[in-house]
């Protein structure tokens, strides 16, 4: 008899178990996404004949995850484990970049550093991330200090973009399309930044 209530114990308790695998939550995976048609950005009418390496990028050590960092007060932030960046979060927001720049000012020859085809670009587009906030329901913020320096003359442009767009809706999609559309507009003031470069003669070395 005590045999078989061990027995009866023992299968209950893998019932238990098995709906309890079957009904865990799953992760759901992200992925940042190029737009750089925002903020009235118009491609050149022609192929710009430069070429453009974008990278490195720098994050807070405190986003730079596979998890979706939600800011839950002015020191306090919140780690979402089942909610995930698709890939390393650096490299989603340098292909972003990338893309956008490539869109913005019509080239075809955009690197995303370090990768070998970017060597020997025209230009070099270096962006330090200062704040990559998200408030769910609210608002995200991306403020970058970003350094475009051409290659020909290493005579630098810097500046800093502070983008913020709204989060409304409740979700993690309206998060990670806010923060497309904020790195949209950066990489208008970085592309333009390049154009004005371009139309600019290079320093001679002395």
């Amino acid at each position: 008899m005590r045999y078989g209530y061990l027995w009866s114990a023992a299968i209950f308790l893998t019932i238990l178990s098995l709906i309890g695998c079957a009904s865990s939550p799953s992760e759901t995976y992200y992925t940042l996404s190029a737009s750089a048609a925002v903020n009235g950005a118009n491609s050149a009418t022609s192929e710009s004949a430069y070429s453009i390496a974008v990278g490195p990028i720098t994050l807070p050590e405190v986003v730079d995850r596979p998890q979706i960092v939600l800011r839950a007060g002015p020191n306090q932030v919140t780690v979402v484990e089942l909610h995930r960046w698709a890939g390393e979060l650096k490299n989603e927001i340098t292909r972003v970049i990338a893309d956008n720049l490539a869109a913005d000012l019509n080239v075809t020859q955009v690197a995303a550093y370090p990768q070998s085809a970017g060597d020997n670009a025209d230009y070099r587009v270096i962006v330090d991330i200062q704040r990559f906030d998200s408030i769910i329901g609210e608002s995200v913020t991306i403020d970058a200090l970003w350094t475009v320096k051409r290659v020909s003359d290493g005579v630098p442009r810097t500046g800093r973009s502070t983008a913020r767009e709204s989060s409304r809706g409740g979700s993690y999609e309206t998060i990670v399309a806010a923060h497309s559309r904020a790195l949209a507009t950066i990489s208008h003031e970085i592309a333009e930044a390049i154009r004005s470069s371009a139309s600019t003669p290079p320093v001679s070395a002395k």
